[in-house]
């Protein structure tokens, strides 16, 4: 039972970690070719609906002074909260998961 549990939370952590780095990837795009950073905001929560959104960090960077050849940094944090006791005391409850995208500005 144990083992069976711990295939299944180290499956939600996978699934996580996947949201979590496509919701950055789907930011860091769209911040790319222009957007503000409450767009980018909305653009990685839309892209993470199947988590609890409310739960979600984005972190931008840089907030101002972004120009054509430079970088843009989009982070996306969300604490997983283990719901097997043994897993969340090795791991820590919860557990953050997170992903940061680096795309150069257009």
């Amino acid at each position: 039972l144990l083992l069976l549990m711990g295939i299944v939370e180290f499956g939600r952590l996978g699934n996580t970690y996947l949201t979590v780095l496509n919701a950055a990837r789907q930011g860091a795009r769209y911040g790319a070719v222009g957007a503000n950073d409450s767009e980018i905001t909305t653009r990685v929560l839309n892209a993470a609906s199947s988590l609890d959104t409310n739960q979600i960090t984005v972190t931008v960077e840089p907030q101002t002074g972004r120009q054509s050849g430079g970088e843009l940094e989009v982070t996306v944090a969300y604490p997983l909260v283990f719901i097997t006791p043994f897993i969340g005391q090795i791991f820590g409850n919860p557990y953050t998961v997170d992903s940061t995208v680096v795309m150069r500005i257009e």
